[in-house]
């Protein structure tokens, strides 16, 4: 009776202690911003546990400080993925902090030669995410050779998602390229490149970065471009504005320039694709609004 009853309780719980080990068995990465924990979890399906550290699109990532938690998820993570060119120093600390030889640290700087003080935006350079989607999948493939194929195939997928977006791209830059726009901090400022745009006022915003104040002759240049009509569209980072930025948006309205917001972090609910499908589109109609 009690060989029966313990066969019975196991057979019971077995559907639940199996799903225990698939979790226990689940690659685990800590991303430090929520776009790259979305492209893990595209890259790694059901086969990787994902901890996105900057995750609130309301947060500026600028004042973003480490917790007890953040460190954890560091340390018990066997792949790390960060921005890397002084964007996100907390989490290089954390990893030289919690030093495991067997984590792999994926880097976006180190893959696209950039370094700090270079502008650390590096994920809208359309070139930057499948440097780092390809780097993730051939990481997993070599920590779990079982499920290879799959990570082969939503690297497939995950490129050929991403070239639709380039494709957008693309159409943007044949019909609008060359126009001049400008932006109050350089947190667009691959994506505008490759959009084929001409970005004004870059000393103001390599300025703001740095946490500097412009100059007075930057502020009244850029108060200009918005006067006279050269800038036609006006970037500005959404997730951090402050009276200096209102004042710009306020003039940049008066005179009936585009007014784009942009954010650092993914909104809540959105994919890489979206997200940045969504900011194309928007530049899109506004500037097509501006020729009707």
């Amino acid at each position: 009776m009690r060989s029966f009853l313990f066969a019975t309780i196991m057979l019971a719980a077995a559907p639940f202690l199996s799903c225990g080990a698939l979790a226990a068995d689940r690659v685990t990465v800590a991303a430090a911003e929520n776009f790259y924990g979305d492209l893990a979890r595209q890259i790694g399906g059901d086969h990787v546990a994902v901890t996105s550290i900057l995750s609130n699109p309301d947060e500026d990532p600028h004042l973003f400080e480490t917790s007890p938690s953040t460190a954890r998820a560091v340390a018990d993570a066997e792949i790390v993925i960060y921005n890397g060119a002084g964007y996100d120093p907390w989490m290089e600390k954390l990893v030289s902090a919690s030093s495991a030889s067997s984590r792999t640290a994926i880097v976006s700087a180190s893959l696209t030669g950039r370094k700090e003080g270079d502008n650390p935006h590096l994920w809208y350079d359309p070139a930057t995410l499948p440097a780092v989607a390809k780097a993730l999948s051939g990481e997993l493939a070599k920590r779990d050779p079982a499920n290879a194929a799959d990570y082969k195939a939503n690297l497939a997928k995950f490129t050929a998602s991403m070239a639709k977006i380039g494709k957008e791209i693309a159409n943007v830059r044949k019909a609008y390229g060359g126009t001049e726009v400008t932006a109050t901090e350089p947190v667009f400022g691959y994506m505008a490149e490759a959009l084929g745009f001409k970005m004004l006022n870059v000393e103001f915003q390599t300025a703001v970065m740095n946490d500097a104040e412009p100059t007075p002759g930057q502020v009244i240049a850029f108060e200009k471009s918005l006067k006279n009509g050269s800038a036609k569209a006006l970037f500005y980072n959404s997730q951090v504005t402050d009276q200096a930025t209102e004042h710009l948006l306020d003039i940049a309205r008066a005179n009936k320039v585009s007014v784009i917001g942009v954010t650092e972090t993914m909104p809540a609910g959105q994919t890489i694709q979206s997200w940045f499908g969504g900011q194309i589109e928007a530049i899109e109609k506004a500037l097509a609004a501006r020729t009707q």
